[in-house]
Parts: C-alpha cells; structure tokens; sequence
C-alpha cells in the first residue's frame, strides 16, 4: 500500500491527531505565555527571593528533557494530588510548564533590550515603575518579542509529539495504531513527518512574513 492510499484509508486517525497536537500546541503556548510572563517579570525583580526561585525554576525545567518532565507529571500526579489525571492534562501541564521557561527568558531578553534610558527619562518626569513599565517598556519589548514567540509555537508543535509516550492521541500516536493496523513501519512515519513539515515550515512563512511587516513599520 503506498502513502497516499494509506492516508486516505487511516485519514480518520490521522485528523484527530491533527486536532489534539494543535489543540495541545494552542493551549501549551497560552499558558506557558501567561506563566513566562511573570516569570520573566520575577528574574528582572529587584528582590532576591522571587528572582533566586525564577533563576532556579528557569534553570532547572530547561535543563532537563521534555519527555521526563511529562512522565513526572503523569506519574507523579496521585503522589501529589492525590488523584490520577489524564495523558492530555498531564501533557498539556508539562508541556505548559516547559514553554513557560523559555518563553520567560524570550520576554526578559526583550525587555533587556529596550535603551535603560527611557526607564531613567520616564522616572525623572514623575513616571512611576510600574507604569513605566506597563506603558513604555513592555509596549516596545512585545513588538521585538513577538517573533521569537511564533517560533516557540513552531517548536512547541513538534515537542508535543512526546506526549504520545503517555497515551495521548496525537499525531505520533496516531502513526502507531496506523503502523499496528497497517502492518508498516515506515509509510506511517513518512506522512506524519509531512504534516508536521507543512504545518511548521507554513507557520515559519507566516512568521518571516510578520517580522518582515515589523521592520517596514520601524
């Protein structure tokens, strides 16, 4: 059976992996955006409290790999809870908790970035810190950051595939039950690495389109 009669013939598995990896991808960067946020927010706090324990949780969730971090969760969630919870809860808190990491350090390298002069100018006016913060710098910072996180979505899409390790449909799962049903182990790998290519590499266009936009702007 070639590639193309075997997609149509296990599309359905394939659409419902489809729609859980962006699902997974979606949410992931929606909370990992909320989370890195404060955390980036925390590591340029002038305490040494809050910036030690976002240095150390930075550290420590980029140091260590994606799939162990799912495992943790999942397994880890009735030693914690006390409750078992779902292989897509599971995927969807670690993977969260992941991006949130580097998504902290994308934010906070933007905002390192905006002159120090325009937070002394604002001070020197009367401009509080914290509004200073909200209506200067951040402002500019999300317009240079903007890009870095569209591609974190693009990563987050291919660092889902992991999630499949604990029973969550994604595309990489739904590459196993067509290999099990299919008696194939290689036609199945090749079209989910297709989808995965077209969904990146069309997101990575959008993205070279966007920054392009940005610097007409400037």
């Amino acid at each position: 059976m070639n590639i193309i009669n075997l997609l149509i013939k296990y599309k359905h598995y394939y659409l419902v992996g489809v729609k859980i990896t962006l699902l997974l991808s979606f949410l992931s960067l929606i909370f990992g955006t909320t989370l890195g946020s404060l955390l980036s927010l925390l590591k340029l706090s002038k305490y040494k409290i809050p910036k030690a324990l976002s240095t150390v949780y930075i550290e420590v969730v980029r140091g260590t790999p994606m799939m162990v971090q799912i495992a943790l969760v999942y397994f880890g969630s009735y030693v914690m809870i006390g409750m078992d919870i779902s292989g897509f809860a599971a995927a969807l808190i670690a993977v969260s908790l992941n991006s949130a990491a580097y998504v902290a350090e994308i934010i906070r390298s933007g905002i390192q970035s905006i002159d120090k002069g325009q937070m002394e100018a604002s001070r020197s006016l009367g401009i509080s810190e914290r509004q200073t913060m909200r209506y200067i710098i951040l402002p500019q910072a999300v317009k240079n950051i903007l890009p870095a996180l569209g591609n974190e979505f693009v990563t987050l899409i291919k660092e889902t595939s992991v999630a499949s390790t604990i029973g969550v449909a994604d595309l990489m799962y739904a590459s196993k039950i067509v290999q099990s049903n299919s008696f194939q182990p290689f036609n199945p790998l090749i079209i989910v690495a297709g989808i995965y290519f077209l969904f990146t590499f069309t997101l990575s266009q959008l993205i070279g389109v966007f920054e392009r936009s940005l610097s007409h702007n400037d």
